[in-house]
């Protein structure tokens, strides 16, 4: 074993018995702190409660930037998605939009809406009738004025276009 490994061991007779502590004894044996004054001491708990910041204050300040109507977001926009949200695909249960058959949706300046759209196969028992359904159903939201959906095969589609709630209903995840 090496040397410096040695533990020296001490015996003794007797111990000392330590004084009993009094917490009088500890209040006043111990050094008082200096702390600087804090600015807020006078102040009553109204005042501090007015003083505490509104972490949301600049948030709830701000006035609402308009979104213009024909842009993601704004009100025909949306009104034109939800229309496509309620057009189900007549063989599969699913709605054309979550499906991925919409590429597209542009809102003119003359709220003239356009739908770039495809089918999931060009031979589909739809492809003659679809378009024209879209056409008219778009066509109906108000503030709409004229409807154009141009059916388009590039990119051609595939199920990785729908959305999760859509493979969830078909059972693909």
């Amino acid at each position: 074993m090496n040397e410096e490994r040695k533990i020296l061991v001490e015996e003794v007779d007797s111990v000392e018995k330590p004084p009993l502590a009094k917490v009088e004894d500890a209040v006043e044996d111990k050094p008082q702190r200096v702390v600087a004054p804090s600015p807020y001491e006078a102040e009553s708990d109204a005042a501090k409660l007015d003083r505490k910041k509104d972490y949301l204050e600049g948030f709830l300040a701000q006035a609402p930037t308009e979104t213009p109507a024909g842009e993601a977001g704004g009100d025909l926009y949306e009104a034109v998605v939800d229309t496509l949200k309620s057009i189900y695909d007549p063989e599969i249960p699913v709605n054309i939009y979550d499906l991925g058959l919409i590429y597209g949706v542009e809102i003119t300046a003359e709220n003239h809406a356009i739908v770039n759209m495809t089918l999931t196969t060009p031979h589909c028992p739809v492809a003659e009738s679809m378009p024209g359904e879209i056409e008219l159903q778009v066509g109906s939201v108000p503030g709409v004025g004229h409807a154009e959906v141009n059916l388009v095969w590039d990119p051609p589609w595939d199920p990785q276009k729908m959305s999760d709630e859509a493979k969830l209903e078909l059972g693909m995840l």
